[in-house]
């Protein structure tokens, strides 16, 4: 196998994001005569030559850079995912992307890489997954964190700050932030942003001035709900650094996840654009509904929409029957569930308030069934009572009181519908 064509330099990409994503990494497949792409499941690989192995690994210790000629080891290297990495730096617009087993470990390489420096300080907009907001405030990394608004993170920044923390849209408000203006603000400080609602389908982030991206693989670039992984899209130099952090943890992405993350990459831009456009004919019938407060659906699109009910939201979770009551997002079914309980259940219960993590905040990740049928569900669910059911008209009242103290608080004009946000 020619490896080094499965592990060359990516460049922005000239030809259209579908086509890119059909054809990135794979590239040569008809010169080895193939057709699907193969999947290398070695974790070592023969060498007679001590000198020029040691000589090699020597080089990886020394840059990080990738290695000429086939692997030495499966945690150094693997064929299969720098053909996922590659696919991936291609549709970001990066020189290089660095693949991990997960999601939290590729944001734990990216810390580690600046802790390294010295640079253990971060500046951080809320709100972020559950997760790493647990990782950056628990300080397990010895990391320090400052959160903020993105107005305030100029102001944030110190010289030991080694990293400017985003994700948009935003888990689980799908609230959005001005890439371009976030890095004019940083400065020399790198910006991460967290793009794995947007996938680079609807943003790429470098495009406005980020220098990190990141993904959750697991979600909508795997696309299934069958396999785990996460990646950070980045310039070379930075890729090397996260490749020797990558081989010194240990974690690294299976080859088996690789092959399944680069077939999902394929289907990507048909399954994002599908399944947004039924989340946002969701987002508007939610909006027009009078059991719903409040609707967050972003400007960037997506297949993703959070809504705040004014019944209790632990029924909606137990009424669905053909959405799937579940955490994670991305596949091609639609899931749905409570933030407050399950993925931001971790953060603090002043902290994920002030963030609008509210408690009754459902976020339901649309996949690709009949908006018709998912309709249906829904409706069903938002009726659904744990205890005696009560009559529409007799809630009423007490509803119209709840919408009318939103708004007064807000200190917006009466409306008869909530906006979709």
């Amino acid at each position: 196998m020619d490896y080094a064509a499965s592990t060359a330099p990516t460049h922005t990409p000239t030809r259209a994001l579908a086509t890119e994503a059909v054809h990135a990494g794979r590239e040569d497949l008809v010169e080895l005569g193939l057709h699907a792409v193969p999947i290398d499941l070695s974790t070592t690989y023969p060498s007679h030559d001590v000198e020029a192995e040691a000589a090699r690994i020597d080089t990886f210790a020394a840059t990080g850079g990738r290695l000429e000629g086939p692997p030495v080891y499966a945690r150094l290297d693997n064929p299969t995912t720098a053909r996922f990495e590659t696919a991936l730096a291609r549709l970001e617009g990066t020189e290089s992307a660095v693949a991990f087993a997960s999601g939290m470990a590729a944001l734990t390489a990216v810390l580690l890489v600046r802790a390294s420096m010295g640079l253990r300080h971060v500046v951080a907009v809320r709100p972020l997954y559950g997760c790493s907001d647990h990782l950056l405030e628990g300080g397990l990394l010895g990391t320090e964190v400052t959160w903020t608004d993105p107005a305030g993170v100029a102001d944030a920044i110190r010289p030991d700050t080694g990293l400017v923390m985003v994700e948009t849209p935003a888990n689980p408000t799908l609230a959005e932030a001005d890439i371009k203006a976030l890095a004019h603000s940083c400065g020399s400080v790198p910006l991460l942003v967290d793009s794995t609602f947007a996938t680079p389908v609807l943003q790429r982030p470098v495009e406005h001035g980020a220098r990190i991206v990141l993904h959750s693989a697991t979600k909508y670039l795997g696309g299934h709900g069958d396999v785990m992984g996460g990646v950070v899209a980045c310039d070379e130099e930075f890729a090397a650094a996260l490749r020797q952090v990558r081989f010194a943890t240990g974690g690294v992405l299976h080859p088996m996840a690789a092959y399944l993350l680069l077939r999902g990459l394929s289907t990507l831009p048909v399954r994002v654009r599908a399944a947004s456009t039924t989340a946002a004919d969701l987002a508007r019938r939610l909006a027009a509904d009078p059991r719903i407060a409040r609707v967050h659906y972003p400007s960037v699109g997506g297949a993703m929409v959070s809504f705040e009910v004014y019944g209790d939201p632990r029924d909606v979770i137990a009424g669905v029957r053909l959405i799937t009551p579940a955490v994670s997002l991305g596949s091609v079914d639609t899931l749905i569930q409570h933030p407050a309980s399950i993925s931001h259940r971790i953060v603090a219960e002043g902290d994920r308030r002030a963030a609008g993590v509210s408690d009754r905040l459902l976020r339901m990740s649309v996949g690709l069934e009949d908006v018709e049928d998912l309709w249906a569900d829904l409706c069903e669910a938002l009726s659904a009572r744990r205890g005696p059911l009560k009559s529409v008209r007799a809630e009423a009242p007490a509803r119209e009181a709840v919408r009318a103290a939103a708004r007064t608080e807000a200190g917006s004009a009466p409306e008869s519908r909530p906006a979709v946000r």
